[in-house]
């Protein structure tokens, strides 16, 4: 048995490829897993529970089927899917987590985070960040009409391609002295997390400890799957068919 952590899916009706090899991980590997985390970004974009577009729907029977047959699966949110509420939880049946947190991974304190609170040179973002994850500002955004929500999702993930491709590579990954400062605030030298797209295992010393730090890979042209049990972690791409 194994621990399964996946995030970045940026699962879209534009990518079916992508949302089919996911429904074929949620019925074939996460059926033998002991528990599945979802570490964020599971949508391209996620307007409110209220939506009533397919896939939605889709992903939601699929979840439900998962954790009905027992595997209990975890979903804390990402920059993309940050309106993911109570009502998609229960008709999942996934457990929300909160933004960063420690679990015990086979007798190893391991925090959990999205990852994007790691990329503190990234100043633009992390003001817009601080904006959207403001209460206040989403029951508003939630009280526009659907129609509404679906054109600025569109906006908003346009002007964040045309942000992204305008900033250095460094810039829109972690920060190595936030995530040793994270990792001392939790008590811990273990952490894993998405958000980056650049899936590997890193190792280094901390405080005269060994420190590891998992980055999970996205979901645009082939799954990515972290491993984790008793014998260790490890990084597992899903091939698509005919690939």
């Amino acid at each position: 048995m194994a621990t399964l952590f996946i995030s970045d899916l940026h699962l879209d009706p534009a990518r079916p490829a992508i949302t089919a090899l996911f429904l074929n991980f949620l019925k074939q590997s996460a059926r033998q897993a002991e528990a599945c985390y979802i570490l964020g970004d599971l949508f391209e974009a996620w307007i409110g529970d209220d939506d009533d577009a397919d896939l939605g729907q889709i992903v939601t029977d699929s979840l439900r089927a998962l954790t009905g047959s027992g595997v209990p699966v975890y979903f804390l949110h990402g920059n993309r899917d940050f309106l993911i509420g109570e009502r998609f939880a229960a008709a999942s049946g996934v457990r929300l987590l909160p933004e960063s947190g420690v679990i015990d991974l086979y007798g190893e304190s391991v925090l959990l985070l999205h990852g994007d609170t790691l990329c503190t040179d990234d100043i633009d973002y992390q003001t817009f960040r601080a904006q959207v994850r403001d209460p206040a500002w989403q029951a508003q955004l939630l009280a526009l009409p659907l129609a509404q929500r679906r054109t600025l999702a569109g906006q908003l993930r346009e002007t964040s391609r045309q942000a992204t491709q305008q900033k250095a590579a460094e810039i829109t990954d972690v920060n190595p002295t936030t995530v040793d400062q994270t990792l001392r605030v939790h008590g811990v030298c273990r952490m894993i997390h998405g958000h980056t797209h650049r899936p590997a295992v890193h190792e280094w010393m901390l405080d005269g400890r060994l420190a590891r730090r998992a980055v999970l890979g996205d979901w645009y042209s082939q799954g990515s799957v972290l491993r984790c049990d008793a014998a260790g972690w490890r990084l597992e791409p899903l091939l698509l068919p005919g690939t």
